[in-house]
């Protein structure tokens, strides 16, 4: 007789088949947990710990400084000078917290007024492909951030 209990299907555990149903926490990996934690831990110790949830936020505040993390990163700067906190990990904090404003009833929706952006993004398929066939014959170098060392560029120049 095994001491260890078989979790394969079919499984004759409550515990398994009702376990096995709920939100899959082990999916996330661990490195978003600590990457948040180090940009929230930086929000707590400027703004104090979970004030959004009695101040309520904006959600173009977020929507601005989630762009500016996003933009930072995009062009090579893994992290804040000053905090050395990577500016992904404050994007997160910046959905995260756009998240729990909405969920805790804290969040001031002041988006513009909507347009169908789905539907505009999706009729832009047909225009890709054409743009693909039409160039199909060409095979232009595609330039990454590899190509320059931005960190170390001149910082009177906006590009390498």
């Amino acid at each position: 007789m095994s001491d260890t209990k078989d979790t394969n299907p079919p499984m004759d555990n409550p515990k398994d088949r009702i376990g096995s149903n709920k939100m899959l926490a082990g999916c996330v990996p661990d490195t978003l947990m600590v990457y948040a934690s180090m940009a929230f831990t930086e929000g707590m110790l400027k703004y104090g710990a979970y004030n959004w949830r009695i101040a309520g936020v904006r959600s173009s505040i977020y929507h601005d400084a989630l762009k500016r993390h996003i933009a930072k990163w995009w062009n090579g700067e893994w992290a804040d000078p000053k905090t050395n906190i990577p500016h992904l990990a404050n994007a997160l904090a910046c959905i995260g917290i756009i998240l729990d404003a909405e969920l805790c009833g804290k969040l001031v929706d002041d988006r513009p007024p909507s347009v169908d952006m789905a539907a505009l993004i999706d009729s832009q398929e047909e225009v890709v492909k054409g743009l693909k066939a039409l160039f199909a014959d060409k095979d232009p170098r595609h330039w990454t951030i590899a190509d320059t060392d931005i960190r170390n560029a001149d910082k009177g120049a906006l590009c390498a």
